[in-house]
């Protein structure tokens, strides 16, 4: 990753981005991270305007709770490629520190999902949404999603999103001063 500026880094390989935001107001989360299920579900309602979310979990950055969520939009144009996003949000009272990773597809768009699609049946390929079961979002909850697809898709910009998350949050270090701030 070459850095882009004093919050940004970028990959001109693969065009991921990966940018650390501190967000002053209360954090913008449906519910609290200790009531998951109302939150997955929420956050799959509202990701469903614009994509679908894949997946979110409470993970521990420095000892502090946190969201992880994957998620999935559709890139503008005619090629109709995905981007993936994960980002974690430590969420605070009053402000929240967020860092994410954007992964746009590269190579030949949708090759994941049609090289799985080809070995199952429909149904088995668009499964209900595991946080909201009839929900109908801008784009499909899909098998292809499912993290057992990344070994065999490394470069897979969902794959990468998911990478990038497993080698970065056991590395950061939360600044003493916002980890003292009341919690969310």
């Amino acid at each position: 990753m070459q850095q882009l500026d004093n919050t940004t880094w970028g990959n001109p390989a693969t065009r991921d981005v990966v940018a650390l935001t501190y967000v002053n107001g209360a954090p913008d989360l449906p519910a609290r991270l200790h009531d998951l299920p109302r939150l997955r579900r929420r956050l799959a309602e509202h990701h469903a305007r614009t994509g679908c979310l894949i997946e979110a979990f409470v993970v521990w950055v420095d000892q502090l709770p946190a969201l992880l969520r994957v998620e999935k939009t559709q890139l503008p144009g005619p090629r109709g490629e995905l981007v993936f996003a994960a980002s974690i949000v430590v969420p605070k009272d009053r402000c929240s520190a967020v860092f994410q990773i954007i992964c746009p597809e590269t190579g030949i768009p949708g090759l994941r999902e049609s090289s799985i699609g080809a070995q199952v049946h429909r149904s088995e390929m668009c499964p209900p949404h595991p946080y909201a079961p009839g929900l109908r979002g801008r784009l499909p909850y899909l098998l292809s999603d499912d993290v057992r697809f990344d070994a065999v898709f490394p470069d897979h910009a969902l794959t990468r999103a998911r990478r990038w998350v497993a080698e970065t949050v056991p590395n950061v270090r939360v600044d003493p001063a916002f980890a003292a701030l009341p919690e969310f």
